[in-house]
């Protein structure tokens, strides 16, 4: 007789999900990049490449690089704007597949902007606030760092929305429970973390930096414990769903999370390496689910023992 099948449908701030596994913006393009290599219709859902009003390009190369246990980029969000998004790009995706866009500007009322022109699109299921980029010149970073600044950007573009709306906070603060309870506190939906580390390295041989921006955001397996660290304690701070961001390669990283209070998660630096990551994690989760007796994949979230 065949194992009970589980549960694996996911309710992320109000985002029906069919599994808790996303990919995280900047790592999966916009979706249509990955369609040769595995059906979108396996995992949770996308956060596609954080969207600005206007077409943008990115840093100088070299703006990416291979560091030990991890990745170093500094691309600078370059993108193709949100109408190019919603009329190129969002008609390639599947039915069924939910889309979260992801928002940047470099002033707060652009981040408005965009989550109006993004309210209401067909296939777009939520949006997620980029307020912690660590490697561009104006706005990201800055936004997430300073609590009153955080508090303005999600007010304003709670405000301008009624979508589900996440937040994608920086691990490059003093308490990440005091920025989860920001979020909370101006009506966001759901938080998501981390976002990279703010970091840089050196090549030895040319006495330069490896990035022509210098400075980037590390990212990759060497992570997962910060991430871990900030994902439990951001989960035990607000009552928000959290989406746990941060070195996940396989599904034992991936359950990790979520037994430390995620919701959902999303897979990043792992798709560069093995597109069907997000995929083959989604199928680790059920197996695990099924393999330790629960009937849902959700009865693993905040489920850490720790007396």
């Amino acid at each position: 007789m065949s194992a009970a099948a589980v549960d694996t449908r996911t309710n992320l701030a109000g985002i029906e999900l069919r599994n808790p596994v996303l990919t995280a913006s900047g790592t999966f393009g916009y979706g249509t990049e990955f369609k040769a290599f595995m059906d979108l219709r396996r995992i949770g859902g996308f956060v596609a490449k954080s969207l600005t009003l206007e077409p943008r390009f990115g840093n100088p190369p070299p703006r990416i690089a291979e560091v030990r246990a991890g990745m170093l980029n500094a691309i600078s969000l370059e993108n193709v704007g949100v109408e190019a998004f919603i009329t190129e790009k969002l008609p390639e995706i599947p039915e069924g597949v939910p889309v979260i866009a992801s928002l940047f500007g470099t002033e707060i009322p652009a981040y408005a902007d965009v989550a109006k022109r993004l309210t209401g699109v067909p296939k777009v299921a939520g949006l997620e606030v980029n307020a912690s980029c660590p490697h561009v010149k104006a706005g990201g970073i800055e936004f997430g760092q300073n609590p009153l600044v955080l508090a303005e950007l999600v007010r304003t573009v709670r405000a301008a929305t009624d979508a589900p709306l996440l937040v994608k906070l920086s691990p490059n603060v003093t308490s990440i429970a005091e920025m989860a309870k920001v979020c909370e506190a101006e009506g966001a939906d759901g938080i998501s973390l981390i976002n990279a580390v703010q970091a840089m390295d050196v090549d030895v041989r040319t006495r330069r930096p490896l990035l022509k921006n210098i400075l980037g955001g590390f990212s990759g397996p060497a992570i997962l414990p910060l991430a871990l660290r900030m994902v439990y304690q951001a989960a035990q701070a607000v009552k928000l769903p959290v989406c746990g961001i941060g070195g996940i390669t396989d599904a034992e990283d991936a359950i990790k999370f979520l037994l430390c209070g995620a919701t959902a998660i999303q897979v990043g630096t792992a798709n560069y390496t093995n597109p069907m990551a997000a995929a083959e994690i989604a199928d680790g989760i059920e197996a695990y689910a099924r393999e330790h007796g629960y009937a849902t994949t959700a009865e693993l979230t905040g489920a850490l023992e720790t007396a």
